[in-house]
């Protein structure tokens, strides 16, 4: 069968998950051709099997928490039980009207949106079965997947957060392998929905990318909601019957449980992709780009999870509106990661933005910090949650980082960006009025403190 020829397109995009729709969507704005190569559905991981479906799993186990506390705020509530075909039911309402605005969409820009596996044949052009595609321009953003450790398959009683989104039952216990963002979110919801959660980590403490003063208090906070967590922690074999699943743990202890959730990390979808067979240069299945997100190629671009830093669909978001711009001869300002917020979903919730002490250390020996607690914030005690706000200084005044930790804090986190991003300093915000009570308050109050006239605090 001969090869189809198709139009001579100006973008060429080669997945549709967060970075590559959005790269098509700009430029479809910007006037240029775009052809959306996917071999799953249009909105990719984020949408379908990540963000999205985890928090409406996370919101699901919030309502329980909420129904099951209710007597400490007066209200006589209970949970009877949790009924998870319902929840996956609500969860695939979510994903399904998301989806369909989505097609809406892309149709109503005049994207050409292709279906099939796609392999880049050549710095113009991609096949997709016996199509070739041309394109002045290729972007890769083909996401991430779920990793594994050696010795680990995935399958049965051993699941990847994908199996685990589907899961139509809450297991009675589970075993966590990884205290990262995946780790922590799927062992808060599954404790909030009545499992027995146990989180296994191999480095010292938890969500380790975070401030350590965030580790801490998220450790506490486990350890109070009957969350077991072991740090410094290595699996040495993991083995599974029909009945459970058993870890074995360096140094000879092991562990049983009903299931085991690999959540180490995930990595670029790459393989078989032809990048290194027209020359793209790759570095462990990552695509690194200069800061224009141009690869070592001057017509192919990348974008999302594939380029090495921050795994985030907001970054990704960014990075297809930056590519599709710096296409269409705009002069976009470069994303630095340093100024994208990071939200992990638990209980309590954590929202960053900018370094950490340490990082801001790294080169800076006269930063100070601050950390104000959420003790002292009216609507965070009308919540019932504890946490604080922390924020780094450097020795010239800038704000350089914003860590926060307690319920609903990554609503806070707008703001924390533009206070970093925009390199204020604590006498920037000291005088912007913060609505009462919310807990917008706190990042106030924390500016104020830093600026050396602190109200509900002490200096």
């Amino acid at each position: 069968m001969s090869a189809e020829a198709d139009p001579v397109y100006d973008v060429v995009i080669v997945g549709a998950g967060s970075g590559g729709y959005a790269c098509a969507l700009r430029a479809a704005q910007l006037g240029l051709t775009v052809a959306l190569i996917e071999r799953d559905k249009l909105g990719g991981t984020c949408l379908h099997r990540g963000c999205i479906p985890t928090k409406a799993l996370l919101h699901a186990a919030e309502v329980a928490d909420v129904a099951r506390d209710g007597a400490r705020f007066g209200v006589q509530s209970s949970v009877s039980g949790i009924d998870m075909p319902a929840v996956l039911s609500y969860q695939q309402s979510v994903v399904s009207r998301l989806y369909k605005g989505l097609q809406g969409l892309v149709k109503s820009a005049k994207i050409d949106m292709i279906h099939g596996d796609a392999r880049i044949a050549s710095p113009t052009t991609v096949s997709v079965g016996d199509r070739i595609v041309t394109g002045r321009n290729l972007v890769v953003a083909t996401g991430s997947a779920s990793r594994t450790i050696p010795g680990v398959t995935i399958g049965g009683r051993i699941l990847s957060s994908d199996e685990a989104l589907r899961a139509e039952s809450v297991p009675a216990s589970a075993i966590v392998l990884g205290g990262g963002v995946i780790g922590v979110e799927f062992a808060s919801a599954w404790r909030s929905l009545g499992a027995q959660v146990t989180v296994l980590e191999a480095l010292p403490r938890l969500v380790a990318a975070e401030d350590p003063a965030i580790s801490k208090q998220l450790t506490r906070a486990f350890t109070r909601r009957g969350i077991t967590v072991r740090t410094d922690t290595r699996v040495t074999g993991v083995t599974q019957d029909d009945a459970s699943v058993t870890v074995e743990i360096e140094g000879g202890d092991s562990l049983t449980a009903d299931v085991l959730l690999v959540a180490v990390g995930r990595g670029p979808v790459t393989d078989g992709l032809g990048l290194a067979e027209v020359g793209v240069v790759t570095d462990r299945g990552y695509v690194p780009t200069d800061e224009r997100l141009r690869t070592n190629l001057p017509t192919v671009y990348a974008v999302g999870d594939v380029v090495p830093g921050l795994q985030l669909a907001h970054r990704g978001f960014a990075h297809g509106i930056f590519v599709a711009e710096q296409i269409a001869g705009l002069t976009p300002t470069p994303i630095s990661d340093r100024s994208i917020p990071r939200v992990t979903y638990c209980d309590p919730e954590i929202a960053s933005v900018g370094l950490t002490e340490a990082q801001a250390r790294e080169s800076d020996e006269n930063v100070s910090t601050y950390e104000y607690s959420l003790g002292g914030n009216g609507k965070s005690q009308i919540l019932g949650t504890q946490g604080f706000v922390k924020l780094v200084k450097s020795s010239t005044g800038q704000v350089v980082g914003v860590h926060m930790i307690g319920a609903r804090m990554g609503e806070q986190v707008g703001e924390a960006q533009l206070i970093v991003g925009w390199e204020g300093t604590p006498e920037d915000v000291a005088p912007l009025i913060h609505a009462h009570p919310t807990q917008n308050e706190a990042l106030g109050e924390a500016h104020l403190a830093l600026a050396g006239k602190p109200l509900h605090a002490h200096a």
